[in-house]
């Protein structure tokens, strides 16, 4: 089933690990996702990418390819019953993660490619842009005029942090009345890539400052964010993309607990 974006009782999240990896690992994240859920009350999105296809090295692990890594999120579908996200990079591969996926995802770095986002929006899913990390609040208006155009059911905006200076990410809390204002549909604030700092890690790859997650987490929920994005993952130095700015899977329940208690209270306290 499709998911819908906000305008709920409750925040939605979407989580997974970077990039489609194991079976066995796959499942073991959209198993304890599916527990959350239930344990929680909220929808939950498994979000893994089938390929990988802005690594800053030529070397940087990719994943499986489209179509092992559809086949792979399909298993996931099947046995957990969560829905799925997965990220698209060109047009030519809209229509077969259409097949498998809930839901479409822009990349960041993608999000004002026109022909792309045009195909999203024609195939029938509900589809999440990210925004640019160089982009103001209201230029994301554009993207999703074009996601529009295209006739997607439902369109959400992510805010993953701006760039400042040399590798740091910095998030404006104002972002989220903002893109919501402009955009006119559900922000989503993605906790994981916001403390990300490329090309900082080892050999080149991304860095991240995985302690700042929580604190971000929760100023977001008070601030506006309708929905969460959060990388989650068994054991993250083991992770092959994006391990310093995952969560531990251990630590997700505690972390979007009090997450969802913010968000709740937050709202309790505007209506009073």
């Amino acid at each position: 089933m499709a998911p819908k974006f906000g305008g709920g009782a409750a925040p939605f999240l979407i989580a997974g690990p970077c990039v489609v990896e194991s079976d066995d690992l796959n499942l073991r994240v959209g198993e304890a996702l599916a527990e959350l859920a239930a344990k929680l009350g909220i929808a939950i999105i498994y979000k893994a990418s089938y390929d990988k296809a802005n690594r800053s090295r030529l070397t940087g692990p990719r994943g499986p390819g489209l179509d092992a890594g559809l086949r792979a999120l399909e298993k996931v579908r099947a046995a957990t019953g969560l829905p799925i996200l997965t990220d698209v990079h060109e047009p030519s591969h809209v229509a077969p993660a259409a097949q498998v996926a809930d839901v479409l995802q822009i990349p960041a770095f993608l999000c004002r490619q026109t022909d792309l986002l045009v195909a999203a929006g024609k195939a029938g899913r509900p589809v999440n842009v990210k925004k640019g990390q160089w982009m103001a609040p209201e230029e994301m208006r554009g993207a999703v005029e074009k996601v529009r155009a295209g006739g997607a059911p439902e369109i959400a905006v992510t805010e993953r942090g701006t760039f400042f200076g040399y590798g740091d990410l910095v998030v404006d809390m104002r972002s989220f009345t903002r893109l919501r204002a402009a955009c006119n549909v559900p922000v989503i604030f993605d906790a994981t890539h916001s403390v990300q700092q490329p090309g900082q890690g080892r050999d080149g790859t991304s860095g991240g400052t995985r302690e700042f997650i929580p604190p971000l987490l929760y100023a977001a929920a008070a601030a506006g964010a309708d929905g969460f994005f959060l990388e989650t993952h068994p054991d993250p130095a083991r992770a092959p993309s994006d391990g310093p700015n995952m969560v531990p899977l251990d630590q997700l329940p505690t972390i979007v607990g009090i997450a969802l208690d913010v968000w709740q209270r937050t709202r309790e306290a505007v209506r009073a």
